[in-house]
């Protein structure tokens, strides 16, 4: 798959920003990452709400080998999208639209969390900071054997 061939497969769907990832390309709109088109296929993001639908199809969620390994893993966020889609373009842009909500709706969950873990790591390097800052105000004068003198 080209970047034309994607372009024009979602033209029903809307604009979309296609750029380059791993073997081939990602696909967003307003920002989000909704879809991978790669050697293997076209796959679609999904969620519980969205995942029986490609199991209706009798789709499969993204696979890789890793290379050194050769553990087969499997990405249940992106699924295969049937091939009845790629020759009806207006079927194609509805679950382009429920990609797109399932990418939205994950976008959703993981940023309070990734903002409460910045908090609580800026908590903790200000604490561990002032901490430190105390442990030196108050520490002892030592004497060096080599120079006798004191040291800050």
């Amino acid at each position: 798959m080209d970047r034309d061939f994607l372009i024009d497969l979602f033209s029903d769907f809307g604009p979309v920003t296609i750029r380059r990832m791993f073997s081939g390309f990602g696909i967003s709109a307003d920002g989000i990452n909704f879809a991978l088109a790669l050697r293997a296929g076209l796959y679609f993001r999904a969620d519980e709400a969205t995942i029986p639908q490609f199991q209706a199809e009798g789709s499969k969620p993204f696979q890789y080998q890793q290379r050194r390994t050769g553990k087969v893993v499997t990405v249940n966020s992106y699924w295969e999208l049937p091939a009845r889609l790629f020759d009806d373009s207006e079927a194609l842009a509805g679950w382009a639209k429920a990609a797109l909500a399932a990418a939205q709706r994950a976008a959703l969950t993981k940023s309070p969390r990734g903002r409460k873990r910045a908090k609580a790591l800026d908590a903790k390097k200000t604490a561990n900071k002032s901490a430190s800052g105390k442990k030196r105000a108050n520490a002892k004068p030592t004497t060096s054997k080599k120079g006798g003198g004191k040291r800050p």
